[in-house]
């Protein structure tokens, strides 16, 4: 029996390939974009997450999977919109429907960004849902120009990395028989990401900042392949994971030992 799977950033990317994937391997592909997709929706507001859950409930009925993949890099508060409110408001709405179904999953897309250093701050006034004080916040950091404003975009990935493995154990998901995971993909070779990869200048930039040793940028299908397994039935007992899709940069952050004696990745 074919499953019903709603996609977000579907109009193109990661988002677009993984519907294509859903739909070969037999299932239902709801996409969900500003643009280019089934229905057009602002995941960056609240009611109009709403109105296109009753829409997809209107025509589906039931939802058997959420891939969170809608995304942006402005260096700016929409990061923050976008990225984790978006991504935690979409999941919520879309939960009753979820928990109808016999073998719900979630998949987000967070980044390889969550592992480099952020603003701690700006992350719990994420968690914490404290929306207009982290806007400011990411506002005051844009305003010191497109370094230190890249923390808007960081600390989005660091939060909702954190919020799924947060999440993941409880009644509201692993109780009812839902999976959550997420991906921290590294430098992705989009439309996004053209000019910035089609230099040497452009390329040291990007593999300075997170290398990739192992086949260096990824391909959006590398990305969408992980994503719609998360998804899928064959997924039986995964959830609370961030699976780094990053060509090693993981590793080199992180180290090699990562059960001994943590310490904070800001440090």
């Amino acid at each position: 029996m074919s499953r019903n799977i709603v996609v977000t950033g579907a109009g193109s990317g990661i988002g677009e390939m993984a519907a294509k994937l859903v739909v070969e391997r037999g299932d239902v592909a709801i996409g969900l974009d500003l643009k280019n997709a089934e229905f057009e929706v602002d995941l960056s507001n609240q009611d109009s997450i709403a109105q296109v859950v009753e829409q997809v409930s209107a025509k589906y009925g039931t939802v058997d999977g959420v891939i969170a993949n809608a995304g942006t890099q402005t260096n700016s508060p929409l990061d923050l919109k976008v990225n984790y409110f978006g991504a935690v408001d979409t999941v919520r709405a879309f939960l009753p429907l979820l928990q109808k179904s016999e073998n719900a999953r979630v998949a987000i897309t967070a980044s390889g960004a969550s592992l480099q250093p952020t603003d701690t701050n700006l992350v719990q006034l994420l968690l914490d849902d404290k929306r207009e004080e982290a806007i400011e916040y990411g506002k005051s950091l844009q305003e010191q120009g497109p370094e230190i404003g890249y923390t808007n975009y960081s600390a989005s990935k660091r939060a909702i990395a954190t919020w799924v493995r947060r999440v993941a154990p409880t009644d509201e998901f692993a109780a009812s028989g839902i999976g959550i995971n997420a991906v921290g993909p590294g430098v992705v070779a989009t439309p996004m990401t053209t000019e910035l990869l089609s230099t040497e200048e452009g390329r040291a930039l990007a593999f300075g900042a997170m290398p990739a040793p192992y086949n260096g940028a990824l391909r959006p299908e590398d990305v969408a392949d992980v994503l719609v397994f998360l998804v899928s039935g064959l997924n039986r007992s995964m959830t609370g994971q961030i699976i780094y899709i990053d060509g090693g940069f993981d590793s080199i952050r992180r180290g090699e030992d990562i059960w001994h004696a943590p310490k904070s990745m800001d440090q």
